[in-house]
């Protein structure tokens, strides 16, 4: 307990250290560097003084501020814009197809880029978050954009941002507004033939909805998420999402439950434009068996239908330019329905192609199978749920087999984390592993995963609770427990004496001890070992004895992104 506590204390000390530095760096590079001297700096340069943009306090009480008058946010995102050299009407050159929603608008967006590069277009591609690297939330034709790009874009806009701020209050623009600055800049100059923009939250107030002329615009399904910016019905929801149509840009959306619909409805009719509901993926007329899709679960058809009407809309809009569109709300007093064309071998080949790093993916390792889904609503943990048990359930028929189930879970900001785990109950977990989305204590964090705006007390309290919410849950009953948080530091492992439940301060050792240096791939030579006390390895022997194991990986994309820069070492080249 003495060596585990000091561990998190030298690691709370060199996070301190680390952001302290970078801090002052940032204040001395304004003070002595010119703008044109920038781009000397590297890759981690970079993100390092990208992460000095992460919500503080400040920026913490500018939102709380716009709030009250939402379309500030836009009023300084385009002044954001601006003073990084751009303009708003530039933007229309990007040919954009614009997606929102509260589940499956990464998985869309991911499905309509990957059929319009096999059309040979050259493809932006902008979500968030990202999983191991920010780069990846700026693609160009599927791939993340290299470091050399980042790194020399990035400081073309921070220095211009960063001239200018003096003029303007000192202002800089926060994290996500700033890469969907970088984004806009990064296709611009990269002259893609289009740009897939995922929203980041709700849609009317969201910095991406600058954008003034998409070419076609999405919504996919619609559930209960940020309500603390969003509200708290599905109605007050779908105002927001239905906040991206544009006049006389045609607007598609999936099935909803009839008062979201309803909303999405009126508010195309009050802005002026079309909006089509997309028919049921079987209903498309294809030949027997050449339907695939690369992303698994039943979820993914209502993603993939959204993708392929988007996709017939923007090759109709580049391969009839003059064809009129529709333009006014007169012309559609309702909803109509999409049809279900016949899609062509390479639209089919595009959604069998897609790929899309945590959604539903499973890795195999050896005799480890990890079922990886950054599931972080009640809707999406159902599809999460559903999922994982046709595909735990394959592998074990394949194997002939059983397979001992462990659940890796944990769970951000206002999300229902008990909600959330009422619905992984059924699935049999032999054991419950909780974490906070820390990659690991025993090194320096990736600069690219660090996290300013929650405290690592408040990241463990929140598993501590989770932890608790499964036995009561579980039917086990939440038993008192040995005093867990030491006043300035942690154990480096929280157990509860006859339970299935541990929890663990980082990703790496939660894997580590699931894995039981049984995984090819984390008992490489070199990977260092986060130590556990006694009575935790031994309770681990089912996992060494076992055939199989099944680790579900849930709960956060940050937790997925957390798992896979260990679990594939190419994430990080």
């Amino acid at each position: 307990m003495v060596r585990s506590s000091r561990v998190f204390e030298r690691y709370l000390f060199a996070a301190f250290l680390h952001r302290q530095n970078w801090s002052n760096f940032t204040t001395l590079r304004s003070s002595i560097t010119k703008a044109a001297r920038l781009p000397r700096m590297d890759y981690q340069d970079a993100v390092c003084t990208l992460n000095t943009l992460q919500t503080n306090a400040a920026a913490l009480e500018q939102v709380r501020r716009e709030r009250g008058n939402p379309e500030l946010q836009l009023q300084a995102m385009r002044a954001f814009l601006q003073r990084s050299g751009l303009t708003v009407d530039e933007l229309d050159h990007l040919n954009i197809i614009h997606v929102t929603g509260t589940k499956g608008k990464g998985s869309t967006c991911a499905f309509a880029e990957q059929i319009l590069r096999n059309y040979g277009f050259r493809t932006g591609f902008y979500s968030s978050p990202h999983l191991v690297q920010v780069r990846e939330r700026i693609r160009i034709d599927g791939q993340p954009i290299s470091k050399e790009l980042f790194t020399k874009y990035f400081w073309q806009v921070y220095g211009r941002l960063d001239e200018t701020k003096e003029a303007h209050g000192g202002s800089m623009p926060a994290y996500f507004r700033f890469l969907t600055i970088l984004a806009f800049h990064v296709f611009l100059h990269e002259k893609v033939d289009l740009a897939v923009i995922e929203v980041g939250i709700g849609g009317a107030y969201d910095c991406t909805n600058i954008i003034k002329k998409p070419w076609v615009c999405g919504v996919s399904s619609l559930g209960i998420d940020h309500t603390s910016i969003l509200g708290d019905t599905i109605e007050k929801i779908a105002w927001q999402k239905g906040g991206i149509f544009k006049p006389g840009v045609p607007a598609l959306t999936v099935k909803q439950p009839d008062g979201p619909m309803a909303v999405l409805e009126e508010r195309a009719k009050e802005i002026g434009c079309s909006l089509q509901v997309c028919p049921e993926l079987e209903e498309y007329p294809v030949p027997s068996g050449s339907l695939q899709l690369g992303l698994a679960g039943q979820h993914q058809h209502s993603n993939a239908s959204l993708a392929l009407q988007l996709s017939q809309a923007w090759l109709q809009r580049h391969y009839q330019p003059d064809e009129p569109l529709p333009s006014s709300a007169n012309e559609h007093s309702g909803l109509t329905q999409a049809p279900p064309f016949q899609p062509s071998h390479i639209m089919l080949k595009g959604l069998k192609d897609t790929e899309w790093p945590g959604r539903t993916q499973t890795l195999q390792h050896g005799p480890i199978a990890y079922f990886l889904d950054g599931a972080h609503t009640t809707r999406s943990m159902l599809a999460c749920v559903r999922w994982f048990s046709e595909a735990a359930a394959h592998l074990e028929r394949a194997a002939g087999v059983p397979a001992v189930r462990v659940l890796l879970f944990n769970a951000t900001g206002e999300r229902d984390s008990a909600a959330m785990l009422k619905l992984l109950v059924p699935c049999h977990f032999d054991f419950a592993v909780f974490c906070p989305n820390i990659t690991e204590v025993l090194a320096s964090s990736n600069a690219d995963q660090q996290n300013f705006n929650v405290t690592v007390e408040n990241m463990l309290t929140r598993c501590l609770d989770n932890q608790s919410s499964w036995r009561t849950l579980s039917g086990q009953g939440a038993q008192p427990s040995a005093e867990l948080l030491i006043p300035g530091s942690f154990p480096m492992v929280a157990e509860r004496r006859g339970t299935d439940t541990l929890v663990f301060p980082c990703i790496l050792s939660a894997l580590q001890w699931i894995g039981q240096g049984r995984d090819p791939v984390l008992s490489v030579a070199g990977k260092r070992v986060a130590p556990v006390q006694p009575s935790v390895a031994a309770k681990a022997e089912p996992l060494r004895e076992a055939a199989k194991i099944h680790v579900l990986i849930t709960g956060s994309l940050h937790l997925v992104g957390g798992v896979l820069k260990h679990l594939d070492p190419a994430s990080t080249a």
